[in-house]
C-alpha cells in the first residue's frame, strides 16, 4: 500500500472536508391543512398525499 511521504497538517486537511456538510431538506405546504411537509411524503398532521386521503389518522378522544 502507498503511504504518504509528509504529514498532512490538520489545516490542510480540514480545508479539504469543508464542503461535507448537511444541507437543509426542501419542505413544501400540504394542500390540504397548509402544514410544512417534505416533497414526495405524507402529511403527518393529516395523512393526506396529493390531495388524497393516504393514512387515516386516529382522532383524540
Amino acid at each position: 500500500m502507498a503511504h504518504p511521504k509528509r504529514k498532512i497538517s490538520k489545516s490542510r486537511r480540514d480545508k479539504r472536508r469543508t464542503h461535507y456538510k448537511a444541507s437543509a431538506t426542501t419542505l413544501s405546504v400540504c394542500s390540504n391543512c397548509n402544514s410544512p411537509v417534505q416533497y414526495h411524503r405524507v402529511c403527518n398532521d393529516c395523512g393526506y398525499y396529493k390531495g388524497k386521503l393516504a393514512v387515516e389518522k386516529a382522532v383524540a378522544v
